[in-house]
């Protein structure tokens, strides 16, 4: 139990004792499933349970994909691409909803002949036990997601998987539906004799083939002036970061951080003046390329914002601000998103950061401090093999990655993805240069590093507005496997800083862990 609980350690809040509780629960279950059952070639059709773990069909809460989400149609065109492609087996739907949906499917499948799972993880929300309860039947189990749905719960319980050796399971990550009946296929081998403990294995195979080579990874030049490790380190001693509602009971790293209550910052958003938070707001209408479902009151409101959370910078002398913006908005508790002022921010050379997250806020002093002046971009990244692609997704970015001096590219103005409220940003990032990735962890004394190639954007509807594509550069399966140690987000800056964060650990003495 406790080397569980060490390996579930991560940078989200739904992982709990309660979990383990259950899963064991569900484990006895499936224990008991295999005596029920008879071999799936005297029985002619093979028995796949889908489930779709979501947190409701008709999406009732802001989340991934988006606030009115309709998953309806999506799992009505999945069960019937998978009842065409196979019509020897026998594929039975069923929805798990809530961190407790695990125990429906399971329960009744103890009562009848199931050989084997497709997991669907089809939101965040559903960061339950579902997978880990199934998979804990030892059948074999084929695990995957909906694209900007399911992302985050997927990409964590995977990373369990893979640590924990579940040889049983097998996953997906592919925004071609050709990819998952691929992998299906592989519960044929089951069916003539195959073990349930190889399945994970075929899978594997059959993904790996499916993924394409690397395309040309040649970048635009872009030659970064990086200051050394010890000026780095110099500047980095003189930063502050606020912590606005922060959620933890002890604020990690290196860098001085103040917690601060959503009321200073309401206080500082009452007090910001508006004609100058009318002509910030203007500013941003005119400079953008677009403006969608955004209302001048709104663009008013989070130029207040901004004006807010620079006016509590120069009060602690900080240069860093992140805020508990969900909750915060969410509940009630702050009038404004602060995406718009995080974007402003970031332009103008400081560090504005999303959800709280002290340790990528640290992570983008870091780089700025690096670089003289790149902003990070703090993302909650999402993987497709059938392009052998990651993208980085977020409301918020920088348009001017280069620094506050460097080139702007177009960006829009869009409301939040999630609730489809507020102000947020699609900054339509650059393609055809190298980027590094990173994440410092001063608790483990360790920097998380991999690069990429940038290829686009990508303005799907669904999830967060800024989307940017890249090819990774190594190994891609490998990128698969770091989420339940680290957490979700990542810190993207533009430019190759290989050398220098190498430099940067050995003045640290830290680990740089390649993730890629």
């Amino acid at each position: 139990m406790k080397k569980k609980e060490k390996l579930l350690q991560g940078n989200f809040n739904a992982v709990n004792r309660r979990r383990f509780i259950l899963a064991g629960c569900a484990a006895c279950a499936g224990a008991a499933v295999p005596k029920m059952m008879r071999p799936a070639e005297s029985r002619g059709k093979m028995r796949i349970r889908v489930v779709y773990a979501l947190s409701a069909v008709k999406q009732a809460t802001p989340d991934w994909p988006n606030l009115g989400f309709d998953f309806a149609p999506v799992m009505e065109k999945i069960n019937n691409t998978l009842a065409n492609a196979f019509p020897e087996m026998e594929f039975l739907p069923v929805t798990s909803i809530g961190p407790l949906g695990a125990n429906n499917p399971l329960f009744r499948d103890s009562l009848s002949h199931i050989d084997g799972y497709i997991i669907y993880q089809m939101n965040s929300a559903a960061w339950n036990l579902v997978p880990e309860s199934i998979a804990a039947t030892g059948k074999p189990i084929l695990f995957t997601r909906f694209q900007y749905g399911g992302t985050g719960g997927f990409l964590v319980h995977n990373a369990i998987f893979l640590h924990s050796h579940s040889r049983n399971v097998g996953f997906v990550a592919s925004s071609n539906l050709d990819d998952l009946l691929a992998a299906v296929k592989c519960f044929r081998d089951v069916k003539a004799g195959g073990s349930a403990s190889d399945f994970g294995a075929a899978v594997a195979r059959v993904r790996k083939e499916r993924t394409p080579g690397p395309g040309d990874l040649s970048c635009i030049p872009d030659p970064v002036t990086a200051n050394s490790a010890e000026e780095c380190l110099r500047q980095v001693k003189q930063s502050k970061i606020l912590a606005v509602g922060y959620p933890g009971v002890s604020l990690m790293g290196v860098i001085p951080s103040r917690k601060l209550l959503f009321g200073e910052l309401n206080k500082s958003y009452q007090a910001a003046d508006k004609d100058e938070a009318r002509a910030v707001a203007t500013q941003w209408q005119e400079a953008a390329q677009s403006v969608e479902g955004v209302s001048s009151e709104t663009l008013e409101r989070s130029a207040a914002m901004y004006l807010g959370m620079k006016d509590l910078l120069k009060k602690y002398q900080a240069d860093a601000i992140t805020i508990n913006c969900l909750v915060g908005f969410y509940g009630g508790m702050i009038p404004a998103y602060p995406c718009l002022g995080f974007h402003q921010l970031c332009n103008d050379g400081l560090v504005g950061a999303c959800e709280c997250d002290v340790r990528s806020a640290a992570t983008m002093i870091m780089v700025s401090a690096l670089t003289r002046g790149r902003p990070g971009y703090i993302s909650d990244p999402e993987l497709d093999t059938s392009k052998r692609r990651i993208i980085y997704t977020h409301c918020v970015a920088s348009n001017r990655p280069f620094g506050p001096q460097g080139p702007a590219n177009p960006f829009q103005i869009l409301t939040h993805s999630e609730d489809r409220k507020g102000a947020s940003v699609r900054s339509l990032l650059p393609s055809g240069y190298i980027t590094t990735t990173l994440e410092f962890s001063p608790e483990r004394k360790q920097i998380l590093f991999h690069q990429a190639k940038t290829v686009g954007n990508d303005p799907d509807d669904r999830a967060c507005r800024t989307k940017l594509v890249a090819e990774p550069m190594g190994d891609c399966e490998k990128l698969f496997s770091m989420w339940d140690k680290w957490g979700w987000h990542r810190v993207t800056v533009y430019g190759d800083l290989k050398e220098p964060v190498f430099a940067l650990a050995d003045a640290m003495g830290y680990e740089v862990v390649l993730e890629a």
